[in-house]
């Protein structure tokens, strides 16, 4: 054979797509791994055309599953973004939209077993350090997935899955606010720092021009917003403390305006070089955090946030996505994040095997 057959699963979780993989199935070397990565996903064509890859970042994604390795949790999550374009892998963000799938993927895999007719599946995110506990709908010891639950961004519905996340708080760089300062300004624009499921500048999309309201499209094709805001993203990126991140997913960007509607703020999330179709549910998760802390740029632009369990409601170009926030207060009124959850869908589209050539891999560990 002149190509390496390794089993797979091809899976939508929430508002993205893509390979979901045990662990033990691929190269424990990590400039292999990377190589079979992009080999899988097809990346180097902007539409990833020789590969299962698409033309969006949210198309791009890896989810790696193993049996954990801590006696809390039963899964070990490892998740890659695939940058098509650049055939560049990067292992530092994680993504709470294929995080969904990692529940339903885990039972197909074996790595759990299904129990009932909700299974909890206990997840370590291994890229953060966050705890997960996923409940999948499970019937006669097989993930359901028809169900009537819709989320914004995707057709239809499916059978809901309920993700609890724990210790979100600091996971990339050890600190809520890891310059110890709830505002400050770059190129002269008000900012939040914030690091709660991921590191996020964000700030008023008023204070670049816009109003927050923009479609994807729109913003995608604002060449001056990005010339200005990617310098102001390496510069957070270094103040975070996490020195050059140029090329490199984290930072995310999220842009703030008041709400239109029945939620308590708009929001416009970034990729960084695209603004997402929808929003990803870590970025949601850190602009919710934003919200309900004191003196950010959140403060002001919606309606007060409720106590909690907090459910937020977040505008994005798509429809509306709500976060349940538990949380509480230290004795300076700092907040202090104890749980964050969402429902959201995910689907098993495919099983089988995807192939990469032998020159990248010959199927040894």
């Amino acid at each position: 054979m002149t190509q390496t057959a390794i089993p797979c699963l091809f899976m939508r979780g929430g508002t993205s797509r893509g390979l979901y993989f045990d662990r033990a199935d691929l190269p424990a070397d990590r400039e292999t791994l990377s190589a079979v990565l992009l080999a899988a996903l097809g990346a180097g064509h902007p539409l990833c055309i020789d590969g299962m890859g698409g033309s969006e970042s949210v198309t791009t994604k890896v989810a790696m599953l193993s049996r954990s390795t801590s006696e809390d949790t039963d899964v070990d999550f490892f998740f890659a973004q695939i940058s098509g374009n650049e055939r560049r892998v990067d292992y530092a963000p994680t993504c709470g939209n294929i995080l969904v799938g990692v529940g339903p993927a885990a039972i197909e895999m074996g790595l759990k077993a299904p129990k009932g007719a909700a299974t909890s599946v206990d997840i370590l995110a291994t890229n953060t350090g966050a705890r997960i506990t996923e409940v999948v709908t499970t019937l006669d010891g097989r993930v359901v997935y028809d169900g009537d639950t819709a989320i914004a961004g995707v057709p239809g519905t499916a059978a809901p899955v309920l993700v609890k996340f724990r210790g979100v708080t600091g996971g990339k760089t050890g600190a809520m606010f890891p310059t110890g300062r709830t505002v400050e300004e770059i190129d002269g624009i008000p900012v939040t720092l914030i690091d709660v499921a991921m590191p996020m500048m964000i700030a008023r999309a008023g204070d670049f021009g816009l109003t927050g309201y923009e479609t994807k499209a729109e913003l995608d094709e604002n060449a001056a917003f990005f010339a200005r805001m990617e310098p102001m993203r390496r510069e957070a990126g270094r103040r975070i403390g996490l020195g050059d991140v140029a090329g490199k997913v984290v930072p995310k960007v999220g842009l703030l305006a008041p709400p239109r509607g029945a939620a308590h703020l708009s929001s416009r999330y970034f990729v960084p070089d695209a603004c997402h179709p929808s929003h990803a549910v870590s970025g949601a998760i850190c602009t919710a955090a934003c919200l309900l802390s004191p003196g950010t740029v959140a403060e002001g632009l919606g309606p007060p946030p409720p106590p909690s369990p907090a459910a937020i409601r977040i505008e994005h170009a798509m429809g509306t996505m709500e976060v349940v926030m538990e949380y509480s207060r230290d004795a300076d009124g700092a907040l202090v994040v104890e749980a964050a959850g969402v429902i959201r869908t995910a689907r098993l589209i495919m099983r089988g095997e995807v192939m990469v050539p032998r020159s990248v891999w010959d199927g040894n560990p």
